[in-house]
Parts: C-alpha cells; structure tokens; sequence
C-alpha cells in the first residue's frame, strides 16, 4: 500500500479518519474538511477549523497516528440580541492514521485565519531512495 493512502479515507476499507471513539471526554464533535498533499520528503496537511484559537487547539502524534482537537464556542456580545445563528459551539476531531511515515519531532504547524497547516516531514524510512546502478 502506498503510504500516502494511510492518510487518505477509501472507499474500499475502513476510514482511518474516525470521530466515532475517545469522544466521550470530547462530547459531540465535527469532523473538519482536510486536504492532504505530498513531496519526496514531507506530507502536508491543511485543516479548516472556523473559529478556533491557537488556545482552543491540541495537535497530538504517537508513532502510528496524529490527533487533532480544536474547540469552537461562541459568547454572546453584551447588549446584542440574537435573530439567527447557524454557527453553533463545536469540538472538532480529526485523527489520521500515519503507519509511522511522519517524523513527529520535526512537525511544524501553523494557524492563521482558522486554516491549520501542518508541514509532516517523512520518516527516514520511508523516503524515496536512489538505487545506484553497479
């Protein structure tokens, strides 16, 4: 299997992508829209997470898999008086099984404007290689 496709749900098994367990710290969670590309060194991962903060954010990585919890509420200005709102409190979960294709400690991740990016570089051992010709 191609290792980009551990970070990429199919069709033809199950997701990696879950929001359905250890939500039950989390309460009813959102599963944010994800884009996933790819260079010889490095995976590249851009979350869209509408208003989440920095602080509301927890980015997480074992050997397997990346973790990513942000939290979205909403506080009524003083005075205001709300006539419609779509835009409701959330908690937004995406885990990505990586099968140890990411270097974690080399990770980098940045949010501007609710859009995470994240620079994933490969692990070692995945990395394409020359193979010299004898």
């Amino acid at each position: 299997m191609n290792l980009i496709h551990s970070l990429i749900p199919s069709f033809s098994r199950a997701p990696v992508v879950t929001s359905g367990h250890r939500e039950e710290d989390l309460g009813p969670t959102v599963q944010p829209h994800y884009e996933v590309k790819e260079t010889d060194d490095a995976f590249g991962l851009t979350v869209t997470l509408p208003g989440v903060t920095k602080q509301d954010l927890e980015i997480t990585s074992d050997s397997d898999s990346l973790r990513i919890v942000g939290k979205r509420s909403w506080t009524r200005p003083e005075g205001w008086t709300v006539l419609y709102r779509e835009s409701t409190d959330a908690t937004f979960l995406l885990e990505l099984d990586h099968e140890g294709a990411v270097n974690a400690e080399k990770a980098h991740a940045e949010l501007h404007d609710g859009v995470l990016r994240l620079s994933l570089p490969k692990a070692d051992e995945v990395k394409p290689r020359r193979i010299e010709i004898a």
